[in-house]
């Protein structure tokens, strides 16, 4: 993974992960439509983050000293109910929303893989051949996905923070920690309310990312 180098002494970081759960509105494209959670889409949100159906900690819900979140409302009702649980401050960051996907933005998924087939296809070959009508090219989007993604790296030592986010946001994110090519993420399972957690390690002003844990909460995992 590539970050710009930070002036800072050694230092250890975890970011934990978190997509939100399933949102209103059925099956559809969701970019910068912004419907509320389900009350599935909250069982899972909590189940994944070991919290209880009223947003109380358990004994396997991490000590975040910090909750960054996407100002979208399927990510930010969640992120704001935990914060004020917990007791952390939270910030609400336009980086971490979902890609612009313009025309396309609330398309039932089963027409938008008709409508976006032939963009998909050049996708594979060429970065730039994704450009949703009057929305936001993917390489405008992964700049700033990327870029908010190496800010994190000037927390403090010992800084565990809960991201709250969107799915394509974690297709740049994780695959960038795993050395994936972008455009062929697919084979990553980024389920409603999955959980993963990247740990950043500074060493001498260098810079490594590990993948800690993936979708866990799925398989029982703890998350503590």
């Amino acid at each position: 993974m590539t970050l710009s180098a930070v002036s800072t002494p050694n230092k250890t970081i975890i970011v934990d992960f978190i997509r939100h759960g399933e949102p209103h509105g059925g099956d559809i494209l969701r970019g910068r439509v912004d419907p509320e959670l389900t009350e599935l889409g909250w069982a899972q949100m909590q189940k994944a983050t070991g919290l209880s159906d009223q947003h109380i900690p358990s004994s396997i819900t991490p000590a975040w000293s910090e909750i960054i979140s996407s100002p979208l409302k399927r990510c930010r009702h969640f992120a704001e109910q935990v914060a004020a649980n917990v007791d952390v401050p939270i910030k609400v960051e336009e980086q971490w929303q979902e890609i612009d996907y313009g025309d396309w933005d609330g398309m039932l998924v089963s027409e938008w893989r008709k409508v976006a087939a032939d963009q998909f296809k050049a996708f594979r070959e060429d970065l730039s051949a994704l450009a949703p009508p009057n929305g936001e090219n993917y390489l405008t989007f992964k700049d700033r996905v990327l870029s908010a993604w190496s800010e994190l790296a000037k927390k403090e030592d010992g800084s565990q923070l809960l991201v709250v986010t969107h799915g394509g946001v974690l297709r740049v994110v994780l695959p960038s920690v795993l050395g994936m090519p972008l455009n062929r993420s697919f084979p990553l399972h980024i389920p409603f309310a999955c959980f993963s957690r990247v740990r950043l390690d500074i060493r001498e002003e260098k810079l490594s990312a590990s993948l800690i844990l993936h979708n866990g909460a799925e398989h029982g995992a703890s998350v503590g």
